[in-house]
């Protein structure tokens, strides 16, 4: 049987974070009542004219360089025509002939080793309106119409579901890294047309593709791969045709749907926008956003590596928020050489945690990487031991404030004084001789319990590594 190589290609639609719309000065706020935010322009009122959103032509080349993408020093807008409810001017003003961004890639990190995954274009447009349909009818909110859409599409190199969805993760941290757009697919923020196609292996020709339109998350997308993939495969195994054609994804079926047979560029009818002059883009404009871009993700995870002495898992996970990343270096360039490990932990294991058990973002609770560089510092001067200092943690996450000045204010200094420390060894032993019997009959673990309840009568202040020291050396003499 002969074997089929699997070929995909996205187009990925970006809502940009601007905060009016592409061509008119209404409101992008989330949330507002439907057909709320328009005017003349976005609703294609005749004789609206298109006034053209400079911070949404900074954020397409922003994102453009960040992709390494040449940029188009002059690029132009175009109508392409089509008659659709959500489009109520017949046409969206986007670009065809002279886009923004050409080239460009995103380098994927797979079991099998890196790969490159090369970028066509990326073009701006405006996005179309949003269609609700209801159980009797459908209506149209033109709230989103308007809304600076910025569109990436990749060339056909992606060759299993597994490498659609890296690519598709990977591009989405990087355009948040670049602070483009928040990519918060329950928004609609992000969005994704998937076009597969198979042939025979040996073949260069592409086989025929079918498109699946408006996938907005990535499970779905998983899933319309799979199932499509799989359906192709069966038709060419059964000797049928793959027609061209866009289909829809029916999460409910789990099945891609037929929708109509598939546009091509001169269908829409393009010609050029004639109420719009070109963008033309100096050198020194083009550095000066150059020089506003962030680190890299996968650039910032081999430095944070180098620089902080932490494994890959570790830089993997820290780097894959910005604001998490940035929360970590901050705290650990405040505790000196050698502590990036150890303030990796502790945001790793305890701040993650509080995170995910609140829901809230590091920038929204109230812990400071001040304060947690001073309670690392803490500790590891040995100032307090390890338990009181997470019981104080969920306090500054809550509330704020240094440890510090809460450790002298309560009394919460370690107690690492020998003599109350082995007056508390004494006290612990005398009153569980059965644990020392234990201990005596060859019950090691007797040990760890003394140990706990020296620390219970010191209320946790006392060093742990001192009072597991003292307590070997008193059962040592004992047995």
């Amino acid at each position: 049987m002969s074997r089929y190589l699997i070929t995909i290609g996205l187009e990925t639609h970006v809502q940009l974070k601007t905060k009016t719309k592409m061509f008119c000065g209404c409101s992008l706020a989330f949330g507002a009542e439907p057909n709320t935010n328009v005017c003349p322009v976005c609703l294609g009122y005749p004789g609206a004219l298109p006034v053209m959103n400079r911070e949404a032509v900074k954020l397409t080349v922003m994102s453009g360089l960040m992709l390494g993408c040449e940029i188009s020093r002059s690029s132009t807008f175009d109508r392409k025509n089509y008659f659709y409810p959500d489009m109520s001017k017949d046409y969206q003003i986007s670009q065809q002939a002279r886009p923004l961004c050409l080239g460009g890639g995103v380098t994927l990190s797979l079991p099998q080793g890196p790969k490159r995954i090369r970028i066509n274009h990326i073009h701006l447009e405006e996005d179309a309106a949003k269609i609700n349909h209801y159980a009797r009818f459908s209506g149209v909110d033109f709230n989103r119409c308007g809304t600076p859409l910025m569109e990436i599409v990749s060339e056909p190199d992606m060759a299993s579901p597994e490498e659609a969805m890296a690519y598709l993760q990977a591009l989405r941290q990087i355009l948040v890294y670049a602070g483009v757009s928040d990519c918060n697919l329950e928004e609609g923020n992000l969005r994704c047309d998937v076009n597969i196609s198979v042939r025979p292996e040996g073949q260069e020709t592409l086989g025929t593709r079918a498109e699946i339109k408006n996938m907005n998350t990535f499970k779905g997308i998983s899933a319309a791969l799979d199932y499509e993939i799989a359906r192709q495969l069966a038709t060419v195994a059964r000797g049928g045709v793959i027609v061209q054609e866009t289909r829809r994804w029916d999460p409910d079926l789990g099945e891609t749907q037929s929708m109509r047979t598939k546009e091509n560029a001169h269908d829409y009818r393009y010609f050029p926008e004639p109420d719009l002059v070109p963008v033309a883009l100096g050198d020194e404009l083009v550095e000066a956003w150059r020089a506003l871009l962030p680190e890299l993700p996968s650039a910032r995870r081999e430095r944070m590596m180098a620089e902080y002495g932490i494994p890959e898992y570790d830089a993997g996970v820290l780097a894959d928020a910005k604001e998490n990343a940035d929360f970590f270096e901050a705290a650990a360039r405040l505790c000196g050489p050698g502590q990036g490990k150890t303030v990796s932990n502790w945001f790793m294991t305890e701040i993650m945690r509080l995170l995910s058990e609140t829901g809230k973002t590091v920038t929204q609770c109230a812990l400071t990487p001040e304060a947690l560089a001073e309670l690392v510092t803490l500790v590891d001067r040995r100032a307090i031991n390890g338990p009181t200092a997470k019981e104080l943690l969920p306090e500054l996450f809550r509330e704020g404030g240094m440890p510090g000045a809460l450790v002298q204010a309560r009394g919460l200094g370690q107690v690492s004084d020998a003599t109350a420390l082995e007056a508390f060894v004494e006290q612990a032993i005398n009153d569980n001789a059965k644990s020392v019997e234990d201990y005596r009959a060859g019950k090691k673990a007797a040990a760890g319990f003394l140990v706990g309840q020296v620390m219970k009568l010191s209320k946790g202040k006392a060093d742990p590594q001192q009072v597991g020291k003292l307590v070997a050396e008193k059962l040592a003499k004992l047995a």
